[in-house]
Order: C-alpha cells, then sequence, then structure tokens
C-alpha cells in the first residue's frame, strides 16, 4: 500500500512551523520587534530612572545633613571658645549671646528673661548639652527663620 500523503508537501514537525498548519490552527502572526525592544527599553528606562530619583533624594538629604553638621560643629566652637562663669550641666538647655565687643559668652538666662534690657549685643544660639558633652543645636537666632538649623530632621 501506498502512503497516500506526498512527503515533499508535508510537515515531518508540524506543531514547529510558524504558522497555523490546519483550519483550525491558532493564528500566528509574526511579533514586530521593534516595537517589543521599544515597549523593553522604555520600561527599563522608567524602572532606573526611578532608582536615580530616590538616590538623588537621598544625596540631599545628606547634603542637608552634612551641612547642619556643620552648623553645629561651628556653633559649638563659639560655644566652648565663649565666656562661662558656671559649668554646663548635662541635659539643660543655655543660651548663646554675643557682647558689644564680639566675645560670645553662654549664659543660663533666656533672651526673653532679661526683662527690659538685655545686656548682650546679640542672642545667638539655644543650644542643650548631651551626655557626650556635645551641643545640640535647638535654635540659632538668623535672617531667615525657614533656614534655622533643626536636628530633630536628622
Amino acid at each position: 500500500m501506498e502512503n497516500p500523503i506526498d512527503e515533499k508537501q508535508a510537515a515531518k514537525n508540524p506543531g514547529l512551523m510558524e504558522y497555523a498548519h490546519t483550519a483550525g490552527g491558532a493564528i500566528i502572526r509574526p511579533e514586530d520587534m521593534g516595537k517589543v525592544k521599544g515597549k523593553a527599553q522604555m520600561a527599563m528606562r522608567q524602572q532606573t530612572f526611578d532608582q536615580l530619583e530616590k538616590i538623588y533624594r537621598q544625596m540631599e538629604l545628606l547634603g542637608r545633613q552634612a551641612q547642619t553638621i556643620k552648623d553645629r560643629i561651628e556653633v559649638s566652637e563659639r560655644i566652648y571658645d565663649a565666656q562661662m562663669s558656671f559649668e554646663p550641666v548635662i541635659n539643660h538647655s543655655y543660651y548663646l549671646y554675643e557682647k558689644a565687643d564680639g566675645t560670645d559668652v553662654l549664659s543660663m538666662v533666656g533672651p526673653d528673661e532679661w526683662g527690659k534690657s538685655m545686656p548682650f549685643n546679640d542672642f545667638l544660639a539655644k543650644v542643650f548639652l548631651l551626655a557626650d558633652h556635645t551641643w545640640k543645636v535647638e535654635f540659632v537666632k538668623d535672617e531667615k527663620p525657614e533656614e534655622r538649623i533643626n536636628l530633630e530632621d536628622v
């Protein structure tokens, strides 16, 4: 008996053909690889852009923290160079003033506690002595209140 299927016109592996080989077969359309790659590239760019944005925000935060520490060092240097007529106690607030001659003085009396006249030229900062003998700057008097040092954000 002779095989009715002509081997020249029949596929050896019909399931691996790139097109439907029967009337009820699924429609197989070739993908536009440019479109596929474009979508993948767009998703990749969006993802990496989001990651870069997070890193930039972290860098900005680190920059602000570094500036806060720098400001804290500057005020602390002034405190340690200031005149003190007492020994500061840990966990207490003090006030840094500038005298008329330009020197600084550390006081236990706040700027609103002096009465009618404050004996100093200018109020500079409110500071708090920490257990490790470093100073936490609670308030720094400056021209722009929105730029005050706040170590709570650190």
